[in-house]
Formats: structure tokens, C-alpha cells, sequence
């Protein structure tokens, strides 16, 4: 059986597998050894130019100058190294090769400093990976230094650990690497954690970009008019169909018919009055038409903040930097503005509250 695998090996040293050889080569002087004692010749000229590992082996002195030279590669399945071995010779490895011996390519990649091998078994590894062996690759890829592939095992882990768990790796790893499983935890921890930013990043910025819509939508109802609600000089629409221009527009014009008729405003009971004053105050410190706007209390709104001094100040200046931020965003990543249903953007009582 031995003899075959050396056989199959040898069929390799020829110079039809390896591209920078011509003619006849010389016998092999060199004989790779494994762990069940297989001997597997092969030329040292190939394995020097392959790998630098391999190099300073065959450079170290001898003690007999006719001794022949012998490199074992021992912990490894011997028909790995056959395939280990053949890639030297022909910088190709099959994928049947791979599906059995990828791990252990792996290891001797790294071992032997081979980087395009180690980036086949990589590539490999990855389209592979499963909840049974993910836990085997992960300790893999920290030992060789794989990245890409230590992060792809992360991710597994993380986003299916109630079923590898479960697997005998799993317990295997409690046991032996707990300094293993605890990086894991934290990953994970770490990884709910950049969930959750990046879900409250999202819900703010659909926020920001609502209120940079309704600043547009404000301005268009206090200069055009749309539907039943304009500017005081102008005659409502004759036709009394729902705006198309702004998802928010018709939720904005409940708001400003209520805060135009609202009895209870002049005592700031009305949560629906704030808002909108809160609408008014932002618009105000967005506009910069200083004396053309038509949208109410702008100007108002401009000389109060210029006399007064306020603690929320800072607030509302970071309010409009996001706001404004937001709008130029929005302008960047959509040529055509696309509108939502309005029934998704607002409530029964108009635009939805926001807190400073």
C-alpha cells in the first residue's frame, strides 16, 4: 500500500507536472518521511524553490556528506502529505484532495510558509464550513493566523450557537480551551452590541431624514398651499386630492389646521401644539431666506434665538447638523426621490414626535 502512494507520488516528478523544469529531471535525492513511515522521494530543487521552510532544511549541514538528505513531516495522514507533496510538483490540488484533506493542508501550508496553498485551503475551508466541524476550523484558523477564515467561523458560531453547542467539538472545547471559548463569548457579546448600534444609527437617521422631509413639506405648504391648508393670501386647490409630492404632507396639514384652531395651546397643554413649535423652531434654524420665508414665525423664531441664551442650545444645534447631514445623505445616495406610502410614515395624529 505504501509502495502505491510513493508511486503515485513519484509519477509527479517529472517535468510535465511542474512548469519550470525541462527535459529529463535527475533521480530524487531527498525522501520525505510521514508519521506510518511512508517514503516519498522527491527533488530538493523542487522543494527549496516551493518553500523557504523547506529551503533552510535542506541547507543545514550534515554529518555525512553521502547521507541521504530526509525531512519528516510527521502528525499528519500520509495521504496528506501525498497531496502536500504533489502540489509542490504541480501547484494543484483536487477537490476531492481538499474535501478530505483541507485541514491538514491547511496546517502544513502555514508550517511551510506556502501562501497561495494556504490560500486554496482557505477558500476551500470556507465553502466547507458546517455546525459539525466549524468549532475544529475556528482553533485552526487561530493557530495559522487565517483571518478571513477565523472570522467566517465567528460568524457561524455566533449566528447558529444554540446548534453547535450541542456538538461533541463544542464540549470538547469547554473542556480543553476554555481561553477559546471565552474569546467566543465576548465575540458574540461584542457582536449584539454592534447590532444594536447599528439599529439605533438607522432609527435615527430615518428620523433625521422624516424631519428633513417635513422642513421641505413645510415650506411647500407655506409657499404653494396643497389640498385645503396655504398661505392666507392665496384660494385653497380646487381639487382636493391627497399630496404625491411628500409622504408627510397630509399628516403636516392635521397638524397646522389643529394648532390654528387648538384652545388649549396658550396654555401648553397641547403635546400636538409642541410638536408643532418644535417644527416651526427647527425650520427656523434650517432657513436661511432671513427676510422672503412665508413659512409662520421664522423670522420670529430667529430673533428669539439671537437675544436668548438657552441650555438647549447645543441640543438644537446638533439637531440640525444631523438634520441637515441627513438631507445631504439623502441627496447623494437617491437621484430620484422615491416616496412611501404616507400611511407608513405617519400616525393618525401627523408627524410623529421627536425628543431633544
Amino acid at each position: 500500500m505504501k509502495e502505491d502512494q510513493a508511486n503515485v507520488v513519484v509519477s509527479y516528478l517529472d517535468s510535465d507536472h511542474h512548469p519550470h523544469l525541462s527535459g529529463e529531471m535527475p533521480p530524487p535525492e531527498v525522501r520525505i518521511i510521514t508519521s506510518d513511515g511512508l517514503c516519498i522521494p522527491a527533488h530538493s530543487s523542487i522543494l527549496a524553490s516551493a518553500s523557504p521552510v523547506l529551503e533552510n532544511i535542506l541547507d543545514r549541514p550534515r554529518k555525512h556528506r553521502r547521507s541521504e538528505k530526509i525531512i519528516p513531516i510527521l502528525g499528519v495522514p500520509c495521504d496528506a502529505v501525498s497531496a502536500f507533496v504533489r502540489f509542490l510538483y504541480s501547484s494543484r490540488c483536487g477537490e476531492e484532495e481538499m474535501e478530505k484533506y483541507g485541514i491538514h493542508l491547511l496546517a502544513l501550508s502555514h508550517v511551510f510558509l506556502m501562501p497561495q496553498l494556504k490560500q486554496k485551503c482557505i477558500k476551500a475551508l470556507i465553502e466547507r464550513l458546517s455546525i459539525e466541524n466549524v468549532v475544529d476550523v475556528l482553533q485552526l484558523a487561530r493557530l495559522c493566523d487565517a483571518p478571513d477564515l477565523y472570522l467566517k467561523c465567528m460568524r457561524l458560531v455566533t449566528s447558529h450557537f444554540k446548534s453547535v453547542e450541542k456538538t461533541e467539538a463544542w464540549k470538547f472545547l469547554q473542556k480543553h480551551d476554555p481561553w477559546l471559548e471565552l474569546e467566543i463569548l465576548r465575540f458574540m457579546d461584542e457582536d449584539e452590541l454592534r447590532r444594536k448600534r447599528n439599529r439605533r444609527h438607522r432609527e435615527e437617521l430615518r428620523l433625521y431624514l422624516e424631519l428633513s422631509e417635513a422642513m421641505e413639506c413645510l415650506e411647500h405648504i407655506c409657499t404653494e398651499g396643497c389640498t385645503s391648508v396655504g398661505p392666507y393670501d392665496m384660494e385653497p386647490a380646487s381639487k382636493r386630492e391627497p399630496c404625491g409630492k411628500y409622504a408627510t404632507c397630509h399628516g403636516l396639514q392635521l397638524l397646522i389646521r389643529h394648532f390654528a384652531t387648538c384652545k388649549r395651546r396658550a396654555n401648553g397643554g397641547c403635546s400636538r401644539c409642541k410638536r408643532m413649535w418644535q417644527l416651526l423652531k427647527l425650520h427656523s434654524c434650517i432657513c436661511d431666506q432671513l427676510d422672503h420665508c412665508k413659512v409662520p414665525l421664522c423670522r420670529q423664531f430667529k430673533l428669539k434665538m439671537q437675544w436668548e441664551k438657552k441650555g438647549d442650545d447645543a441640543k438644537w444645534r446638533l439637531l440640525v447638523r444631523k438634520v441637515v447631514s441627513a438631507k445631504a445623505m439623502s441627496t447623494l445616495t437617491q437621484t430620484k426621490r422615491k416616496r412611501e406610502d404616507p400611511k407608513e410614515m405617519i400616525d393618525d395624529h401627523g408627524i410623529r414626535s421627536f425628543k431633544l
